[in-house]
């Protein structure tokens, strides 16, 4: 049996029209799963699943922003209603709308910055997991960031919500295991995504990270697809609780 086999399962993936999510949902795809592409625009998130389907994959597309907790549950209702059933969900959509110290930030953005990052993981969690543990079978992940790790003079508020990711999924993982719902955390160094782009694009600021970096290089997306691939399949089946990073090695770096 191939351990990474996912074949009849079906995956929701939240921002998925680009970067580390379009890279998760292909690779999902590629596995044998069902893929739902969702981020707030449709036409972005086609596609992405037009290129699945090119390639024999099955894909929807159901879009929604993640701010919005009925645009959510609409989310899960469509995917119920096209495949029955939900065995994988990876709450990869983020926002960081706020560049500069912890003392200047307004109140609002902190709290759209929370409400984006964590509680909206918190709502996605309580709409999927219960089928799954009706099943005793499923996977819940959470995209966070090495930024959880560490502290940052300019990013500490998009940095505090990852951490509050990793103990989300902490949480969850005890209260759901027992019913044998995995749920874990990939925690992603620089990858070059557009999301991340003001930290790449810079030859100066990518030369200190690429120095810094045991494997001398910044990260691509398809760097983490596979992860989700791994988390989710028979060969992860032991695996709940836990933040992977995949940073080519940069927080162990000098």
């Amino acid at each position: 049996m191939d351990a990474f086999d996912l074949s009849g399962k079906v995956a929701i993936v939240t921002g998925s029209s680009r970067g580390i999510g379009r890279s998760i949902a292909e690779h999902l795809a590629r596995a044998g799963a069902k893929v739902v592409v969702s981020s707030r625009k449709a036409e972005a998130c086609e596609v992405v699943a037009r290129s699945i389907r090119e390639e024999g994959g099955e894909a929807i597309v159901v879009p929604a922003s993640i701010s919005d907790r009925a645009a959510l549950e609409n989310l899960v209702k469509r995917t119920r209603e096209q495949w029955g059933r939900i065995d994988i969900c990876v709450a990869n959509a983020a926002s960081s709308p706020y560049y500069g110290s912890l003392t200047r930030i307004p109140d609002e953005t902190f709290e759209k910055l929370m409400r984006n990052n964590v509680l909206a993981n918190i709502w996605l969690s309580n709409l999927v997991i219960p089928e799954m543990a009706e099943r005793r079978d499923g996977n819940f992940m959470v995209v966070s960031s090495i930024g959880a790790f560490r502290g940052h003079k300019d990013l500490g508020a998009y940095c505090i919500s990852k951490a509050a990711d990793m103990q989300l999924v902490r949480n969850l993982a005890v209260e759901w295991g027992s019913r044998n719902v995995r749920v874990n955390c990939i925690a992603p160094g620089l990858i070059k995504t557009d999301f991340a782009r003001a930290a790449w694009e810079s030859p100066e600021a990518l030369e200190r990270t690429n120095k810094r970096t045991p494997l001398c290089r910044i990260g691509e997306p398809d760097d983490v697809g596979g992860i989700a691939v791994f988390l989710a399949s028979r060969a992860g089946a032991y695996i709940t609780g836990q933040s992977i990073v995949v940073d080519g090695g940069f927080t162990i770096g000098q």
